[in-house]
Parts: structure tokens; C-alpha cells; sequence
């Protein structure tokens, strides 16, 4: 359990999506002006993040990896040049139920996330996750945690960004900075931020 908890915190904090590995940040400014949108949006990338990961780790070991069809006579073969196809059909399969769960249970939110929400079907934070898991091998176990860390880091960090941003909607900023100007300050500065964490967990 020691183990899951420290891969949960290393995923929403040393390896944020946004802050740290600098994916989904489409999404990450364009919805983080309001904390309405802000809170949807990351519910939203735990709830897809926490169950494409996990789905992807089964299709991947239980068909596309080397060896994955040795049980049927087949151990030469490799489907794993499929991975990048099977996660987005699997991504933009969730993504539909989640979109369409939202427009029946709750329609302000679905209104909120506007274009944006079938947008997650490519998000590169959420294909980000699956393409991790392959790469460092992650159990089941892991790649279920690594999800939910992953979606919590991003909604943690999304409502910080909303919050800040609000508190400035009415404060006298120079022209160039208003809108847009100013998100890109303070991701940066949230970057810098959470890049802490990554040389905290360098240096244990």
C-alpha cells in the first residue's frame, strides 16, 4: 500500500500532466477561467484518466503485447504497433459515455465544457498515461493508481490556476497581460512551483 501511495503522489504532484510534463495544456488554459469549468474539468480527467489507464494495461498485456497470444499457439506475435489505435478507440469511447452522461445528469457542466469536452478524445495528457504505463512497465495495480494520481494532479493544479485567475479578473493589469498574457505567467509560475516536488523526490 506504501508503494501505491508514493506512485499516487509522485503522478499528481512530481509528474503533474500539466505542470511538470507540460501535456493538455489546450484544455488547461482554455478552461481555467472559470472554477466551475475548472472543478468539471478535472473530475472529468480523473474519472477518463483512472479508467482508460487501467483498460489499456488489459488490452495491452491481454492482446497487443509480445507473447500477449502464446495461450492460443501464437508466441511469436506482436500486435503492440496497434497500442496507439486500441488506447484512443478505448479514449474516445469513454470520453462519449462520459459526454453523454454529463448532457443527461448534468447539463450545466456539459454546457460549460462547450467544444471542449470531445476535445479529451485527443487530449495528449490522456494518451499521455496509457503510453506511460507501457513504457515503465506498470502492473495493474499501478497503472490503476498511476490514472488516478495522474487526474488528480491535473485537477489539482487546474483549480489553482482557476482560483488565481479569478482573483485577477478585475485586478488593473497592463494590456498585454490581460486574458491569455496572464494564464501564461502563472502556469509558469505554478511550474516552477511544482518543480519542486520533482527535486524533493530527486534528492530522497
Amino acid at each position: 500500500m506504501t508503494e501505491a501511495w508514493i506512485l499516487f503522489l509522485q503522478a499528481a504532484f512530481v509528474d503533474n500532466m500539466p505542470l511538470t510534463l507540460f501535456l493538455g495544456l489546450c484544455t488547461f488554459l482554455a478552461l481555467s477561467r472559470r472554477s466551475e469549468s475548472a472543478i468539471g474539468l478535472g473530475i472529468a480527467m480523473t474519472g477518463v484518466l483512472g479508467v482508460t489507464v487501467p483498460l489499456n494495461h488489459l488490452i495491452y498485456h491481454g492482446l497487443l503485447a509480445p507473447g500477449a497470444w502464446a495461450w492460443a499457439g501464437l508466441p511469436e506475435l506482436d500486435l503492440s504497433y496497434l497500442s496507439l489505435l486500441a488506447f484512443i478507440g478505448v479514449i474516445a469511447a469513454t470520453v462519449q459515455l462520459l459526454e453523454m452522461l454529463l448532457d443527461r445528469h448534468f447539463p450545466a457542466i456539459h454546457v460549460a465544457f462547450g467544444v471542449f469536452l470531445p476535445l479529451l478524445t485527443v487530449q495528449c495528457a490522456i494518451l499521455g498515461g496509457s503510453l506511460f504505463m507501457v513504457e515503465r512497465s506498470y502492473t495493474l495495480l499501478q497503472a490503476t493508481v498511476f490514472g488516478l494520481g495522474s487526474g488528480v494532479g491535473f485537477a489539482v493544479a487546474v483549480t489553482m490556476l482557476s482560483a488565481i485567475r479569478g482573483r485577477l479578473a478585475y485586478a488593473d493589469l497592463p494590456d498585454g497581460l490581460r486574458g491569455l498574457g496572464i494564464a501564461f505567467v502563472l502556469a509558469g509560475l505554478l511550474s516552477l512551483g511544482f518543480s519542486a516536488f520533482a527535486q524533493m523526490a530527486a534528492a530522497s
